[in-house]
């Protein structure tokens, strides 16, 4: 999310929350696609991650990054933390560790999409190759240690990173040393909303393997395909993970409001100022709970939204649909991972297809699933079968429904070919991470030199 929400108007009732949840309901026509990748930024001299600041930080790429776009900054207590466009042109933000994001603009087309990752991307290069500087895409940061790695001076970030290890082990490791690829996707009602959101939490875990991409921790091997899969275990896990509510038949806006309810707020903001309310749930806020400890103690729609931002569920409901499980990667992969989602979730007969194969899946089978994927990948078992398997059959689902948008589509574009570099992992049946520890070992000469290289953007 690139910048807290500030939004006054009141919130009298439940009833509100959920009404703001049904808001984003949309005419299948006004559907969009909202890609968003993170990226590592580190000094091509001696590998070492960028600090914030300094005249070769990360704050110098912001402003040169202005200077370019002629966006308007977003600031935090004097400092520049992000960038934003005009209405409807995405934003650019920093996550806790430096990892430099691309809220991407919400898009019709993957073509769209992928057109913008890559303007974005020959814009970043421009700013940092001047100031010595490259990008990694991966889904963790390869070499760097926990203390090695740069804070960005964030105030919700320094609320997050006293709060954090008190209810995980790997929160930490999330907010400095993790990256990710996600998709935005719109719902036409609630029953829509309910079969994508169950859809793409049944589907997570595979998504995961599709996308593993985070073989490296400290400057070797860690074992794992994806390390950033794997720290999610451990974070904060009422606030993150699988939703057994979701499962179910009768799943609705409530369901999932009544839950964020229930769960500690990070912050609250009044007049620019960040308040830490870790001490409280929303619902407790609702109740009077902040009273006497900030101005303006009754809940504003703004909160709301703020609230909801801070939930870390495998697939985020908020007005619209979040697709939170790959890791960050290559810049093909920025564009295959909507493309992945678009095509199983935006063609009606497509949606229909994946949600009668997923339809008995249990809750119990998919956590089994997501716990064995970060270490297992495509060879995690699945009843009689593997990931590999279901890997391969929606992959298949997805060109058939991308090619079906192509049909409906004016431009009559086919956006399948996206698909290409998830077609070509199941086809060589390993994961991309697999593949890279196989270069760094046969290759490479065990050189993470190399790695930077082969992973810059």
């Amino acid at each position: 999310m690139a910048r807290d929400t500030t939004d006054l108007t009141p919130v009298a009732s439940i009833e509100d929350l959920v009404g703001h949840l049904k808001d984003g309901e949309k005419p299948v026509a006004d559907f969009r696609i909202g890609t968003e990748h993170e990226k590592f930024g580190y000094y091509v001299e001696d590998l070492s991650p960028v600090p914030y600041e300094g005249e070769q930080g990360i704050r110098a790429i912001l402003e040169g990054m202005q200077s370019l776009s002629g966006w308007e900054p977003i600031v935090d207590d004097g400092r520049i933390i992000g960038l934003y466009g005009a209405e409807g042109q995405g934003a650019i933000s920093l996550e806790p560790g430096g990892q430099f994001e691309l809220s991407g603009a919400p898009l019709e087309t993957i073509h769209q999409t992928c057109r913008e990752s890559n303007a974005h991307l020959a814009e970043v290069r421009a700013v940092a190759k001047e100031l010595g500087i490259g990008f990694l895409g991966i889904g963790s940061s390869p070499s760097w240690t926990l203390a090695e790695t740069p804070i960005m001076p964030k105030s919700r970030y320094d609320i997050m990173r006293r709060y954090m290890p008190k209810v995980g082990t790997r929160g930490l490791d999330m907010m400095l040393r993790t990256a990710t690829i996600q998709v935005n996707l719109d719902f036409s009602g609630e029953a829509d909303m309910r079969r994508k959101m169950r859809v793409g939490m049944k589907l997570q875990p595979v998504a995961s393997a599709l996308f593993a991409h985070s073989p490296f921790t400290e400057g070797k091997p860690n074992g794992l395909v994806s390390w950033r899969s794997e720290v999610w275990h451990d974070v904060d896990n009422q606030r993150s993970g699988l939703l057994p509510f979701v499962f179910e038949d009768d799943f609705t806006y409530r369901h999932y409001a009544e839950w964020a309810l229930d769960i500690p707020m990070y912050f609250v903001t009044r007049n620019g100022r960040y308040h830490d309310a870790t001490h409280v749930t929303f619902r407790q806020f609702m109740d009077g709970a902040l009273k006497g400890e900030i101005d303006d103690p009754e809940p504003q729609m703004g909160d709301w939204t703020n609230h909801l931002s801070t939930l870390f569920p495998d697939v985020r409901l908020k007005r619209f649909l979040e697709m939170r499980g790959a890791d960050g990667g290559p810049w093909r992969r920025i564009c295959a991972l909507p493309a992945y989602w678009v095509g199983l979730l935006y063609d009606e007969a497509t949606l229909a297809a994946v949600d009668d194969m997923t339809a008995d899946w249990s809750f119990e089978e998919v956590q089994a699933m997501r716990n064995d994927v970060p270490r297992e990948g495509f060879r995690t078992k699945f009843r009689d079968g593997s990931v590999l398997e279901l890997a391969r059959e929606t992959v298949k689902l997805a060109r058939q429904g991308l090619r079906a948008r192509g049909r409906m589509n004016d431009e009559g574009n086919d956006e399948s070919f996206f698909l290409a570099p998830l077609e070509e992992v199941v086809a060589r049946g390993t994961t991309s991470a697999e593949e890279l520890v196989r270069l760094y070992e046969e290759q490479w000469d065990r050189s993470m030199p190399r790695v930077f290289k082969h992973l810059s953007y």
